[in-house]
This record gives structure tokens, C-alpha cells and sequence, in this order.
């Protein structure tokens, strides 16, 4: 379970997020939803511990962020909205470097390697760099990274930014897959269609404040309502 509790950030003084309350349970998936600013992105960010907090509690299988960060971060993957790719390494590196972080046993490594990069094309990609790669294809060398381990929360920022109409159904595919087998997922899209898809729960925020959290089919009946 992932539990944050009366989470509040500021930047500059300036509050970005205000007394922020939610859990998510196993194998749940779970759309952020707001516009532009509401703060989805930053509380993806302080999940990973890249933005300070101001108060509030973060704890994922009861261990708290604040007091054991590395046991905490060892738990979750995240895909950025956009990719973060060091140049220096190959596309095989990258993977080589996140297995190795997972500490994921070598056969399996080796065999998720081969399903995603032939799920996602890249196959004959492995020794290139990033600078050789389409942003497309650099998202999806992004998206396979986090994919890789084993992990209990899975946090996804914009997954279907500069992925094509294949690459995206596959995506969807693998992350019920994840879910299925007891993986927690907090996403944010602006594709609203494939997130009310995807998604079992959601939570709108307005203005870094929750606005209203509940079961997807709930959010789809007041969207047909409001937009009739």
C-alpha cells in the first residue's frame, strides 16, 4: 500500500501542493487527473523524493520515505514525461544499469529484454545511443527501464507522449499486466479516452488541492453529465 498523508510542497514560498491525502492498495491503477499546474507532476516528484516536501508522510509497504530512502526507492520505477537518458550509454547499458539497481537475476533480465524490445521494436536498437534515436523511440527505451524490475508501484508521467498508436495499445496491455500481478500505478495523461480505460480509481486535483477522488466509473458519469 502506498499511503500519503497531509503532503504539502512549496517552491519559492509559493504553495504547490496543499494537505495532499490518498492511499492506493495492491494492483490498483490509479489516474491523476487536472489540468495544466493542478500539480500531478509534482506529486510524482516527491513520491520519487526529487521534490522536498513541507509536511506530510509518504510510506509505500510501511516504509516511510523520510527514514529508510534507499529500502523506500527500491520499491517503485518511474517514467518521466520526458525521458532522462544518459548519453554516454547504449540502449543495452541502460537496461544493463537498471537491472543491475533491481539487482534483477540475469536470465530474467536477459528474458524481458528480448519481450519488450520486440513488443516495442527496438531490437536492432540495443547499441545505439540516445542521440541516434527518435524522442519516440528514446520513451520507449524510458518506458522499458522502469518495466523491467519487479517493483510495487509503478509512478507514470504522460506514458503515451510520443509513442505511436501500436506502441501505446501495447503499453496499456503490459500495464494491466503489472496490475494483474499486484503492481500499484498512479499514471497522468492528458489522453483522458485511454486513461478512463485504463484506470479503476481516480484523483482530480485543482490548484494543488484535491478536488475529489473515487472510482473511475464515477468521473466517466460526470464527464458524460458536464459535457452534454
Amino acid at each position: 500500500m502506498l499511503e500519503v498523508n497531509g503532503l504539502e510542497v512549496s517552491i519559492q514560498q509559493q504553495v504547490i501542493l496543499h494537505e495532499i491525502s490518498f492511499s492506493l492498495q495492491q494492483g490498483s491503477i490509479t489516474a491523476l487527473i487536472g489540468h495544466n499546474g493542478a500539480g500531478k507532476s509534482t506529486i510524482m516528484k516527491t513520491i520519487m523524493g526529487w521534490q522536498e516536501k513541507r509536511e506530510g508522510t509518504i510510506q509505500l509497504n510501511g516504509v516511510d520515505q523520510d527514514q529508510s530512502f534507499v529500502d523506500f526507492k527500491r520499491q517503485l520505477s518511474y517514467i518521466p514525461e520526458e525521458p532522462f537518458l544518459l548519453p554516454e550509454l547504449t540502449v543495452m547499458q541502460h537496461f544493463q544499469l537498471y537491472g543491475q539497481s533491481y539487482q534483477l537475476e540475469q536470465e530474467l533480465f536477459r528474458e524481458r529484454v528480448q519481450i519488450f524490445t520486440k513488443t516495442f521494436e527496438l531490437a536492432d536498437k540495443l547499441n545505439e545511443y540516445p542521440e541516434a534515436l527518435s524522442k519516440g523511440m528514446r520513451q520507449k527505451v524510458q518506458t522499458i527501464c522502469a518495466l523491467l524490475p519487479d517493483v510495487s508501484l509503478l509512478l507514470i508521467d504522460e506514458p503515451f507522449m510520443g509513442l505511436d498508436i501500436d506502441a501505446a495499445a501495447d503499453l496499456t496491455e503490459l500495464l494491466k499486466e503489472k496490475a494483474a500481478k499486484g503492481t500499484m500505478i498512479l499514471l497522468t495523461s492528458h489522453q483522458l479516452e485511454r486513461m478512463e480505460e485504463l484506470a479503476e480509481h481516480y484523483i482530480m486535483l485543482h490548484h494543488g488541492e484535491i478536488e475529489e477522488q473515487g472510482l473511475m466509473v464515477h468521473f466517466q458519469a460526470l464527464s458524460r453529465r458536464t459535457t452534454k
